[in-house]
Parts: structure tokens; C-alpha cells; sequence
């Protein structure tokens, strides 16, 4: 599972022109699910992005965590993420997961950001999404779950 992490001062998601997500401090959140992704790389990807110290404390060291400044998530589903670019110059998606497990995964994750008592909006799973925010730093910070293993 890999995810792409921005730090944001705003940020909204529309879908045919309408907001369907909107934060205020926090964090973007756009997550890629691979066809084999388990339950544990999820899990991984919740712990990191929750706990990924990345907001400046009051010496202005990047010391707190979006829980720790009472910060929100916005989570867009990306499946992007998961191209191979290695050979060619048209990315394959081989390694992506199905739909069905994208959308669950996808959903699996938002529960369990929730769950830690972090407002989280989304986007709208597999819609065609506008995505507008203003970094913040800019400060982005790309996870893959599978570079643990």
C-alpha cells in the first residue's frame, strides 16, 4: 500500500463541481492499494500517517503529529500510485488491486483513522476527482508500506 502524505493549510475535494471533502489543518492523504496488500500493510499505513511528526511545535521543529494538533485528514483514493514505470513510457497497473478491493481497503483505512479520533473527509472512491489545497512548507512525505518488509 503506498501512500503520498501533504502537509495542508486547506484543502477540499469536489466531484462534478461540488465539494464532497474539505479540511481545514491537516493532512491529504492519497492512498494506493497493491492486489496484495494485506490487512497489516493498512494497518501500518494508520499508524504512520497518524503519528508522522511533521507540524512544527512552538520551537518550530517538526515535533507533532497531525493527533497531536488536533488536525484533520483528507483521504482520496489513488490507484496511480501503484504504476510501474519502469519499462516504457506508458505506466502499467498490473500491481494495483481489483476495484472491490481498492474500494475496501480504501474504506478499511478511513474507518480506522476514525477510530483514533481524527476527523478524516474523503473523496469519493473510483469518481473523477478536482483536488485543490495550499501545502504547507511544502512538506510531502511518500510511504510504501512494502519497504518494511
Amino acid at each position: 500500500m503506498r501512500a503520498v502524505v501533504q502537509r495542508v493549510h486547506t484543502c477540499s475535494v469536489c466531484v462534478d463541481q461540488e465539494i464532497v471533502g474539505e479540511i481545514d489543518k491537516g493532512l491529504l492523504v492519497y492512498l494506493g492499494v497493491e492486489k496484495d496488500d494485506t490487512e497489516e500493510d493498512m494497518q501500518y499505513l494508520v499508524e504512520k500517517v497518524s503519528g508522522l511528526r511533521i507540524f512544527s511545535d512552538s520551537d518550530g521543529k517538526m515535533n507533532l503529529s497531525v493527533q497531536d494538533i488536533q488536525g484533520q485528514i483528507l483521504a482520496v483514493s489513488q490507484f496511480t500510485l501503484c504504476a510501474d514505470t519502469r519499462k516504457g513510457k506508458r505506466p502499467s497497473y498490473n500491481n494495483a488491486a481489483s476495484p472491490q478491493m481498492g474500494e475496501q481497503y480504501y474504506n478499511l483505512f478511513i474507518d480506522a483513522v476514525r477510530a483514533k479520533g481524527i476527523k478524516i473527509e474523503t473523496g469519493i472512491f473510483g469518481g473523477k476527482m478536482q483536488v485543490k489545497y495550499t501545502n504547507d512548507g511544502p512538506v510531502t512525505i511518500l510511504l510504501d508500506s512494502k519497504k518494511l518488509f
